[in-house]
């Protein structure tokens, strides 16, 4: 029975949106008046149709490597795919995963295999997915297969979530002191300092670049907050060309503490995702076309798009990949390991996990220096206007006088 995607409006006005399963749209558009909705659109969702907006927004990585594992699960359970997927359209936590496992189970229905249904929808399913699970398919251990998916998923999840972790508090911390101190500016200080201005004398030289620096702030701060926000809308422009975004890729990757946070972190994501599909039976020229996909920074991407091509031409994939210099030398050895061993899958794991670790302690280091470091200079800003303030009072005697 095909599935169809409906917009509909309910007794309030209100636009609603999901999938529903019927014989023809007809059917679907009385189903759906007898649940007291007016259907306004209803498209089939099908081998060959393009999917709805609501469904090419895709899941988040939580949401897919839960969908995953309950997958993995129920087909482990001994359940056929389309009935596993009608388990989990019925225990959908969102409107959204219950749509995709809907129009999932709508294609498999009509003959498609699960990979070809899955490749239907990029935004929720990476190419590592359809890959995986074509393989998976073929060699009968489709089970494993979406385990080690969902294990994949839930670890770039937890990827994703460590360093916007690390990133947070140090961003946060810079936000509130720059309006702290701008506050300070604007406000405060011209209403403390002004009274040292009409004594007619001499002020000190850090009372003085203070009271300059509030004008400044009070009377051009617009501006300055202006030429700001023109300068991100300008480099949001400008990255939207290949070229400007390779040259800020390899600026990153010579950066001291940066280069190896990105070269860490685009490592772990190359090569957990080798592994997984080495694992699952992917021909390698095929898994390095498809790892260089979830590699972000560009000129390591290139790197493995040029390995593959080396590969080809009977090169060693440790060797190709080491020729790039682009990735770290602990990693290259794990690998050149696994080829001479043939656990080239359980050694792209290993070389993840150390990459993993690795990228572990300098988070933990780059959020225990940034933290303090921010916090010290907000102090050593606040010092000055409190000095700057108290300077004149100091003096105040000599300057009556």
């Amino acid at each position: 029975m095909p599935a169809f995607a409906y917009q509909a409006l309910d007794a309030t006005g209100k636009t609603c949106r999901g999938v529903l399963q019927g014989d023809t749209a007809r059917a679907v558009r009385g189903i759906l008046r007898e649940r007291g909705l007016s259907p306004l659109r209803v498209d089939e969702v099908g081998e060959g149709s393009q999917p709805r907006r609501g469904l090419q927004r895709g899941l988040g990585g939580a949401a897919l490597a839960l969908l995953t594992r309950q997958l993995a699960t129920l087909i482990g359970a001994g359940l056929p795919v389309e009935e596993a997927l009608a388990a989990l359209s019925e225990q959908a936590a969102s409107e959204r995963q219950r749509a995709l496992t809907v129009a999932l189970r709508a294609r498999v229905m009509e003959g498609s295999t699960l990979a070809r249904a899955m490749a239907g929808f990029p935004d929720s399913f990476p190419d590592v997915y359809s890959a995986s699970v074509a393989a998976g398919e073929q060699s009968g251990k489709l089970e494993t297969v979406l385990e080690k998916l969902a294990d994949h998923a839930e670890a770039r999840d937890a990827l994703a979530q460590k360093v916007l972790a690390a990133l947070a508090y140090p961003l946060l911390l810079g936000i509130v002191a720059v309006a702290v101190v701008a506050g300070l500016l604007a406000w405060v200080v011209p209403q403390i300092v002004g009274v040292f201005q009409n004594l007619g004398q001499t002020l000190p030289l850090a009372t003085r670049a203070l009271i300059a620096f509030s004008a400044f702030v009070r009377g051009w701060g617009w501006l300055l907050v202006l030429a700001l926000v023109a300068g991100a809308v300008g480099w949001r422009l400008a990255l939207r060309r290949e070229a400007v975004r390779r040259r800020r890729d390899a600026l990153l990757l010579r950066l001291p503490l940066a280069g190896r946070l990105v070269r860490a972190a685009n490592t772990v994501r190359a090569t957990r995702t080798l592994a997984l599909l080495a694992g699952s039976a992917v021909p390698l020229l095929d898994a390095l076309a498809i790892a260089a996909g979830v590699v972000a920074n560009r000129p390591m991407r290139e790197a493995l798009l040029q390995s593959a091509l080396k590969v080809r031409e009977g090169a060693s994939f440790s060797r190709a990949l080491g020729d790039s210099g682009q990735f770290p030398p602990v990693a290259l050895r794990l690998i050149a390991s696994g080829e001479r061993s043939g656990q080239l899958p359980r050694m792209l794991a290993e070389a993840a996990a150390e990459q993993q670790r690795e990228l572990d302690r300098w988070l933990t280091a780059l959020t225990s220096v940034l933290g303090p470091a921010v916090i010290l200079a907000v102090g050593a800003m606040v010092l000055f206007i409190v000095l700057a303030i108290l300077l004149p009072i100091f003096n105040l005697n000599q300057m009556v006088k």
